[in-house]
């Protein structure tokens, strides 16, 4: 009996397929050899499991998917259906149109990243985004760094390494991805003190907890849950008063990157950087692809010494901001600036959306769908560690089902093209407009026209 290994085709004859020669006048040789090579392997290592040698055609077919898939860009472009309007999942704040065009056109070519076009000389990257965030903010200075961990860090070891840094214990949190903001304080040199209790922190454990060796009070916004109860805090303008009476510094990290009132649009209260400012704070953290609706980044706004003691530290240099994030945050300021934030940013256009404009979409979408689609009553989460538990009133669409038919539709919504992704609930698909540009309806309405298809042909 023939050995199921001798079955397997060789390197040569799968590199000589005319469905897999064409790759080699395409791609770099080694790399189609190596793959062919890999997908052998696997063949032997499921014979050795027990199982048959894989047909030949079976083998192709698989080498030319992996051979695809190797330059299909594995990170693509989604339509957001969950209503979650700023999901990090999906990447946050989806940017202006302005935004994305001042990204490109910095991106095509050169640029005066690092270099001033009146004098003829070098200059720096911070200049391009330090005076909008100053003049919004009301600080003396400002700079940029590539998310908001990294502006913590670098404050944290350019200002406090080898002294103590005291916070309280209901703001030792953990932000996304399983980093902690002791672990990030470790990383920096600084020393953590504890005080208080999950719950509970006085000013006076603030200060019973001063020494000699203290560099600065730390207070981190629980911009990602919400403590209700037996609850106490003292208020920044307090810390501050605090902290300046005892010569140490007061850091704040409202993390969401508001400059806006929320309140405005029925949601809790936010606290926005120049709130934190004008209560006292020496230097303000916050993200740029939160509640400010620009790019990843994080935003570092304060006293002027401090600031430039920051960009003068070498890990300013590792966690710098590249051109594109640059021209795309500048471009997001700007837009604060011209007081177009609620028409022309995505997430405060979100936010701000009328219930009656989701209606007529919602209404338009169902119609088209046909008996299958319903609209209900619902909610859309601001999300993204901003406004925990904060909801706004929205209108869905629906389609039910069972639930193996349902969570089936959902998955092939995400493979479609365009990707969508929707929510599920109680054995009904839901898709919110308030998370989907006008723009995309068409894109999304094809997409589900052709997962509906497809489920009733299974």
């Amino acid at each position: 009996m023939s050995s199921p290994y001798r079955q397997l085709p060789s390197v040569d004859r799968l590199l000589n397929d005319e469905r897999v020669r064409h790759f080699g006048e395409s791609y770099a040789s080694q790399i189609v050899v190596d793959l062919a090579r890999e997908q052998l392997e696997e063949a032997r290592t499921a014979i050795a499991n027990g199982r048959a040698s894989p047909a030949y055609e079976d083998i192709v077919s698989s080498l030319v998917e992996r051979l695809t898939s190797l330059t299909s860009p594995s990170l693509q472009r989604v339509v957001n259906a969950t209503g979650v309007i700023i999901h990090t999942n999906l990447g946050r704040a989806p940017l202006s149109a302005e935004a994305v065009a001042a990204m490109s056109a910095v991106s095509a070519g050169y640029s005066n990243l690092e270099f001033d076009l009146r004098e003829g000389e070098r200059s720096n990257r911070h200049v391009h985004v330090e005076s909008l965030l100053c003049r919004l903010t009301g600080a003396q200075a400002a700079m940029a760094v590539n998310n908001n961990a990294a502006a913590l860090l670098l404050a944290l070891s350019a200002l406090a390494s080898g002294r103590e840094v005291i916070i309280s214990r209901g703001e030792l949190i953990e932000i996304g991805g399983g980093f902690r903001i002791p672990q990030i304080m470790a990383e920096s040199g600084a020393r953590l003190v504890e005080v208080g209790t999950t719950n509970r922190t006085y000013l006076a454990d603030y200060e019973a907890a001063i020494s000699e060796n203290t560099a600065a009070l730390l207070r981190v916004h629980t911009s990602n849950f919400r403590m209700v109860g037996f609850t106490e805090s003292p208020s920044l303008a307090d810390l501050v008063r605090l902290a300046h009476n005892r010569k140490l510094l007061i850091l704040d990290d409202p993390g969401s990157g508001c400059l806006l009132d929320t309140t405005q649009f029925g949601l809790g209260k936010e606290p926005t950087l120049q709130e934190s400012l004008a209560a006292g704070a020496d230097l303000v953290f916050s993200s740029g692809d939160k509640l400010l609706g620009g790019p990843q980044a994080g935003i570092i706004v304060g006293r002027s010494d401090l600031v430039e003691t920051l960009k003068r530290h070498p890990i300013a240099r590792a966690a710098r901001l590249d051109r594109g994030a640059i021209a795309a945050l500048a471009t997001t300021l700007g837009h604060y600036v011209k007081n177009e934030a609620l028409e022309k940013v995505p997430v405060w256009r979100m936010i701000a959306m009328p219930v009656s404009e989701i209606e007529a979409r919602a209404k338009k979408w169902a119609k088209t769908i046909g008996k299958t689609a319903r609209v209900i009553d619902g909610r859309s989460m601001v999300g993204g560690g901003s406004l925990p538990e904060e909801s706004l009133p929205t209108k869905l669409l629906a389609i039910g089902g069972s639930g193996a038919d349902v969570t089936a539709l959902a998955r092939r919504l995400r493979l479609g093209e365009p990707p969508v992704v929707a929510r599920v609930e109680r054995d009904t698909l839901l898709l919110d407009p308030r998370t989907i540009a006008p723009d995309d309806d068409d894109a999304l309405l094809a997409t589900l026209r052709d997962a509906l298809i497809n489920s009733t042909s299974a």
